[in-house]
């Protein structure tokens, strides 16, 4: 499930761990980590683009777009921007967000979790990748919802969830600790289809194996 950057130790179960203590780990995380993700994630892979064109296919230029874990702003926020878009960020690490705002000061940031996040106004695309894991699987269904409630018919949602149907975990990534989880990727898209979007785009981008490796599975979804 995450991504192959990764410095790795053995993934470890979370079960008891609180809601509060799992959003300050990741945070924590995050802004501990965000000057190397920065060096890290630089460009788009084939995938990833090829993905974010079936996103933008029927999105305008100038039209709002949603980027839901947006991190340093690159190199999704960027993509979007290249393709005329305002794009609004939201992301829980201020040392993160930070950057994002540097690298484009002219697009909207928030800082906010993904469960506490209340989006306004009307994004043609919503984008929520490699951040939808990083909390509950049973906080996943709200924050769909709410982003259905601000696409129009025809808007495109494009997501990664995890590869497997595998119990919470911790996992490290450039020496710190993050916490992971997710539905299958068969859950995840009857839970869009339960939102009203028509699956559009489903596939893996990198397979479970029986170690460390849990799985990331990519979707699109359009809004019916």
């Amino acid at each position: 499930m995450p991504v192959g950057e990764r410095a790795c130790s053995r993934p470890s179960s979370l079960r008891m761990t609180s809601r509060a203590s799992r959003t300050n780990m990741n945070r924590e995380s995050y802004d501990a980590v965000a000057h190397q993700w920065d060096e890290t994630r630089l460009l788009l892979s084939d995938s990833e683009k090829r993905i974010l064109d079936v996103l933008l296919q029927r999105t305008p230029a100038g039209a709002n777009a949603l980027d839901l874990g947006c991190g340093t702003g690159r190199p999704i926020a960027e993509y979007l921007v290249s393709r005329q878009l305002h794009v609004t960020g939201v992301d829980q690490s201020a040392a993160m967000l930070q950057l994002a705002r540097n690298r484009l000061p002219e697009q909207h940031w928030i800082l906010s979790s993904l469960e506490n996040f209340e989006p306004a106004g009307e994004f043609a695309a919503v984008i929520a990748w490699d951040s939808l894991f990083h909390i509950p699987r049973e906080e996943h269904a709200a924050v769909l919802a709410r982003v259905r409630a601000v696409m129009p018919r025809g808007g495109r949602l494009a997501l990664t969830v995890g590869g497997s149907e595998h119990p919470a975990f911790t996992d490290t990534m450039l020496g710190h600790t993050f916490f992971y989880d997710s539905h299958s990727p068969e859950a995840a898209m009857a839970l869009l289809s339960g939102l009203q979007f028509e699956i559009i785009l489903s596939e893996f981008l990198n397979l479970p194996t029986t170690g460390r490796d849990k799985g990331r599975f990519a979707i699109v979804a359009e809004a019916v």
